[in-house]
């Protein structure tokens, strides 16, 4: 074999002129920048020093802001949904936020979509997905295409984007005692939520005293049954359920002023159970995790707000009072940075207006209010991607609060828009369905041109609803003439009225007699030569009658 040979000192040269050429490019780079930098610095100093003041103004506002988080909240702007006139109790934004959903408890549920709406502020659509149950929950799924709905109903219900129903849980067997042996709820819902992690999964949590997990998969069974015990273990109902922020973690507050926390994969004993952390036989209305997951937010129907640490679960870390609240969803969440919490107030009708309040999370402290209407706050949501607050009240409006320069999309889409208005046409026309596999006899024919058919439809009576003029004459067409507008005086005029004197019925037959003679048509020609001569008798007065009569008959005086 012959050994492979190498040019050493060919290769040393190839190596040396690389390394000038690049070092030559190096030093055109850094002659380049530094002309750049000495041009910067001879404009900063032709300058004027106001502006270089009113700079550093804008450094120190930054700073500022970026110190204070009460500056971060976006509430320069609004804008009003009008979802109905009842409460609304639900609503949600999907993860990108192009999506808004509010449930109420008209039984309705509204759509609304930021980008396709205009200044009007109308929903595109609007369902009844549980009949005549009120709507106690909506929250979309992380991937935006499912909708989960929880109704005052046993029955949750998971349906599309477009309102499509998905599948809907099954009915559990409601005299079995043990309520880990049905297949589902047997009692009304309170609330459900999604697993943050796992696509398909949610839990729900009713007056049965069961939290249940569920697949989109299997509606005919659940997954898992979480019940909720007291200290001496007696049932006691759950009133609002959450995941972690991890999905690892289940948390459910209780009718007796407990908060337990399960592991997800062990449903016998709770992990965490704190037994007073509000008042018993009131209804906790939210628990939420915080987003670094280490902190849960807790809005107890005793009108307060507490703030614990799940690593050192046996007392709160921080409890606010005089927050009163007057419905089962009032709601609390964490800003998107994690250092505010939000929650709203409820009043009675006629005393004040509703608030949003806003808690420091490290001091607790109240740092800001915000006036939202003259009804109850029921809902609120922050979203973190959009940088917007969502808001439900108790008089049938959603609100959406913004700030065009620290939020993102959203309601900003919609605001630019102009309302565009119907043209009076267009209310005329009915919609033009195209049948291309009917059959030639029913097949309509189809439009060339949307004006020439706007003219036909405007000159065509039944089509534009033109009015129906009156009936002149005696009527037609199952009608009456204009003389009455109703039957009984047409019967009136026609015949009631009818002034003929008929009361000897003789001459009133005679009296066509020589018409009949002069001019006959009917049965006389017929018979003419057959036909007897006709012999009526003589109209005698009513002395010659009296005179006639026998003896008997005659009246004695």
């Amino acid at each position: 074999k012959k050994a492979r040979t190498f040019d050493l000192e060919a290769m040393f040269e190839q190596t040396r002129r690389t390394a000038v050429e690049r070092s030559r490019k190096t030093l055109e780079a850094r002659e380049k920048e530094e002309e750049m930098n000495r041009e910067k610095e001879l404009r900063r100093q032709n300058e004027d020093i106001e502006p270089t003041s009113s700079r550093s103004n804008v450094v120190r506002d930054c700073s500022k802001s970026s110190s204070n988080p009460v500056h971060k909240i976006p509430d320069s702007h609004e804008i009003t949904l009008k979802h109905g006139t009842k409460t609304v109790s639900a609503l949600d934004l999907d993860a990108s936020g192009a999506r808004l959903v509010t449930g109420g408890y008209d039984y309705d549920v509204k759509f609304w979509d930021f980008a396709g709406m205009d200044a009007s502020f109308k929903a595109f659509q609007s369902l009844q997905p549980c009949e005549c149950h009120q709507i106690k929950s909506l929250q979309y799924s992380n991937t935006g295409d499912m909708i989960l709905v929880v109704s005052g109903s046993s029955q949750a219900k998971v349906i599309d984007r477009d309102g499509f129903e998905v599948m809907e849980c099954i009915k559990g067997d409601q005299y079995i005692v043990d309520m880990a042996n049905t297949k589902g709820h047997t009692a009304m819902l309170h609330t459900g939520s999604w697993h943050p992690k796992i696509k398909g999964e949610f839990m729900t949590c009713s007056n049965d005293a069961t939290v249940r997990t569920w697949e989109v998969e299997n509606p005919k069974k659940q997954k898992s049954v979480f019940k909720p015990r007291t200290m001496q273990g007696k049932k006691v109902i759950p009133t609002t359920c959450t995941y972690s922020r991890d999905g690892n973690l289940i948390a459910a507050a209780c009718q007796n002023g407990s908060i337990q926390i399960w592991d997800r994969n062990l449903t016998v004993h709770p992990k965490f159970h704190y037994k007073q952390a509000h008042d018993s036989g009131t209804d906790t209305s939210c628990v939420t995790f915080s987003y670094d997951g280490n902190v849960l937010a807790s809005r107890g129907g005793d009108d307060s707000l507490k703030l614990w640490d799940i690593r050192q679960f046996n007392k709160p870390l921080f409890s606010a009072s005089g927050l009163p609240t007057m419905f089962p969803m009032t709601d609390c969440c964490f800003s998107p940075d994690d250092k505010l919490i939000v929650t709203g107030t409820s009043i009675q009708r006629g005393c004040g207006s509703g608030k949003l309040v806003f808690f420091e999370r490290r001091t607790f402290q109240r740092v800001y209010e915000i006036d939202i209407t003259d009804a109850s706050v029921v809902r609120c949501l922050w979203h973190p991607k959009l940088n917007q607050i969502m808001v439900g009240t108790g008089n049938g409006l959603a609100k959406v609060y913004y700030d065009p320069n620290k939020s993102q999309r959203g309601a900003k889409l919609c605001v630019v828009k102009t309302q565009r208005k119907a043209k009076q046409a267009e209310t005329l026309t009915q919609d033009y369905i195209i049948t291309p596999h009917a059959l030639p006899m029913f097949r309509e024919p189809r439009q060339r041109s949307t004006r020439k058919q706007l003219e036909k439809d405007r000159l065509d009576p039944l089509k534009s609803h033109k009015p129906e003029p009156p009936v002149a004459g005696p009527g037609r067409g199952g009608r009456v003439g204009t003389h009455g507008g109703t039957l009984s005086s047409y019967i009136v005029k026609n015949i009631a009225l009818d002034k003929t004197d008929d009361s000897n019925p003789r001459e009133a037959i005679l009296r066509h007699a020589k018409a009949a003679e002069d001019s006959p048509y009917w049965v006389s020609p017929a018979y003419s030569k057959t036909q007897p001569k006709t012999m009526f008798a003589q109209v005698e007065s009513d002395d010659e009658e009296a005179k006639n009569e026998p003896e008997w008959k005659k009246r004695k005086i």
